[in-house]
């Protein structure tokens, strides 16, 4: 990279973070502290974009520690957001390739339902569809165990829309989302209609998280353990509820922005810095064996009827191989 290119991403990188981050007076405060660096060379020296993203970034999150405020750097070219009919078929190819991050939707023996989440939750446009499939071919299972130890990000309104799913018809009020540069707050509820079953609010659920879920990931363990709806199994979360904006610089760096912040309804607070924390407090690579064996335990203590049987015999062998 050239000096010149690189002092033009770094300014026009300041002055959005200026402009746009959520907290204003921290923003200016950083824009200056990367201008002040650019302008004093720092940065002259590196001559690939991934250095530029990792050194840039080290000094945005500088004594803020936000892990949404960052200069990303991607193989494949950014979108550019000013070319909203790019930016859309980006995102549309990656939700298609990435089955809408409906990963894994799999009936276990004992009728006890996966959804594995990954990479992200696309934007309801795009990824609804997947949501209902999979959400329609787990809805009869006894007890669902949501795997989101890969979810590194999403959509709210696609973490409202699969909440939607395991809640009961009346609406449920999830989460606000305040934008400081306008003052509006946007809130987001669960639906009562919906294209298929809803698994409802009342079977069990466990969420398996690691230190890698994150934002929209966070989300969806966050809601539905403030709910009381789910257990939490896993690792302590990444931190990150700042919801972002991306702005392509260069064809392999993304400014990525936290234009606004969450407040929940019912705790009045989010988990920006100190992650979503486990009730079942174990290793991620532990989490499905944890989050399995108490659901087979459930399985096996419901009362007869209504093909409960018929599950019990198939955790027959899971249970003499567990001992």
């Amino acid at each position: 990279m050239r000096t010149d290119e690189i002092r033009t991403i770094t300014d026009r990188l300041a002055a959005l973070v200026a402009v746009h981050y959520v907290f204003p007076e921290v923003g200016q405060k950083v824009a200056a502290r990367l201008a002040a660096a650019s302008a004093a060379g720092r940065y002259d020296e590196l001559t690939e974009p991934e250095q530029l993203a990792e050194r840039v970034t080290a000094d945005l999150q500088e004594g803020n520690l936000d892990k949404h405020l960052r200069l990303k750097y991607n193989r494949e070219e950014v979108p550019d957001e000013a070319d909203p009919a790019a930016e859309e078929a980006y995102w549309l190819g990656q939700a298609r390739l990435h089955a809408g991050g409906m990963a894994r939707a799999e009936r276990l023996p004992g009728n006890i339902g996966v959804l594995e989440i990954r990479p992200i939750l696309y934007p309801p446009q795009h990824a609804a569809p997947a949501v209902s499939a999979a959400m329609s071919l787990l809805s009869a299972t006894y007890a669902l165990i949501v795997d989101l130890r890969g979810c590194i990000g999403g959509s709210p309104d696609q973490v409202a829309y699969l909440c939607s799913h395991l809640v009961g018809s009346e609406p449920v009020h999830l989460n606000d989302l305040v934008t400081p540069a306008d003052g509006t707050v946007r809130q987001f509820w669960t639906t009562p209609a919906l294209p298929g079953p809803r698994y409802g609010g009342t079977k069990p659920i466990w969420v398996l998280t690691s230190a890698a879920t994150f934002s929209g990931g966070e989300e969806l363990a966050y809601n539905l353990q403030t709910l009381g709806r789910a257990t939490v199994v896993g690792e302590r979360t990444g931190g990150g509820a700042h919801p972002r904006r991306g702005f392509s610089l260069h064809p392999n760096l993304e400014a990525t922005i936290p234009v606004q912040r969450s407040i929940n309804p019912l705790t009045g607070t989010n988990w920006e810095g100190v992650g979503v924390w486990p009730q079942v407090d174990v290793a991620a690579a532990d989490a499905f064996d944890e989050a399995r064996r108490r659901a087979v335990e459930y399985v096996l203590a419901l009362p007869p009827g209504s093909g409960r049987s018929a599950a019990a015999d198939e955790l027959r062998p899971v249970a003499a191989l567990r001992g």
